[in-house]
């Protein structure tokens, strides 16, 4: 093979992943098998607040599903790209050959990248777990619910704009694209699949300042009430 022609079809066309292996699964099937996983923790989390004896509102009950599916992407997906990152391009597992398919849209995954690999394992190890304890938190009423869900929505936010910053910055600087140009690559996977971070956690942010401030308004009415007996 002429040393020039590319030996993978990652962007830049010039990253060294000298041992990919093209996927042996079609789009379709490994789109849809990670659609039944994610319908099954999500079905599952949902099924839990049907069973909850708590009067959960709706942004209660899409919050347990959301820190669910959360959870798992974080510690299951991403924890498993991190154990295997270099292992990855020549993989036929149904996560690798998904990791390979998502690393169209951004190369960086194959390649070991220095930010990458430091902010997944962050997700990983931190924000995943905490993705549960909100979960559990929720279900369970406990006060812990809302402190939780205001540290791993803030660090959703942050992990996003970096994401998305380091690679605009890059490509800003030096002109290379992580990305192939088709609109399923960058706009589909990289934008559209990573953009319900940049959104979701605004909401939970607003509504864990609306309920801090009603017990507080509670708890400082309750203590003037006090002292006036």
């Amino acid at each position: 093979m002429d040393a020039a022609t590319p030996t993978h079809p990652y962007y830049p066309l010039t990253a060294s992943i000298p041992s990919y292996v093209a996927n042996d699964s079609s789009v379709v099937r490994l789109l849809v098998t990670f659609g039944v996983m994610v319908g099954v923790v999500t079905g599952l989390a949902y099924w839990q607040t049907l069973q909850s004896p708590l009067r959960l509102r709706p942004i209660d009950r899409f919050a347990v599903v959301w820190f669910a599916l959360c959870g798992f992407l974080h510690v299951g997906f991403e924890g498993y790209y991190l154990y295997h990152r270099t292992n990855i391009p020549q993989l036929q597992t149904v996560f690798g050959q998904l990791w390979k398919e998502y690393a169209l849209s951004d190369s960086r995954y194959l390649t070991s990248d220095v930010f990458t690999v430091c902010i997944e394992t962050i997700t990983a190890f931190a924000w995943g777990p905490l993705s549960w304890l909100t979960y559990f938190a929720i279900l369970t009423n406990s006060p812990y619910r809302h402190i939780n869900q205001v540290i791993v929505s803030t660090a959703h936010l942050y992990g996003v704009a970096l994401y998305y910053g380091t690679n605009f910055g890059d490509f800003r600087a030096t002109g290379v694209s992580y990305s192939r140009p088709e609109a399923q690559y960058y706009w589909m996977y990289y934008i559209g699949l990573n953009a319900p971070w940049a959104v979701v956690p605004l909401f939970f942010l607003y509504d864990s300042y609306k309920q801090t401030a009603k017990a507080f308004r509670a708890l400082q009415t309750h203590e003037s009430e006090r002292k006036t007996q």
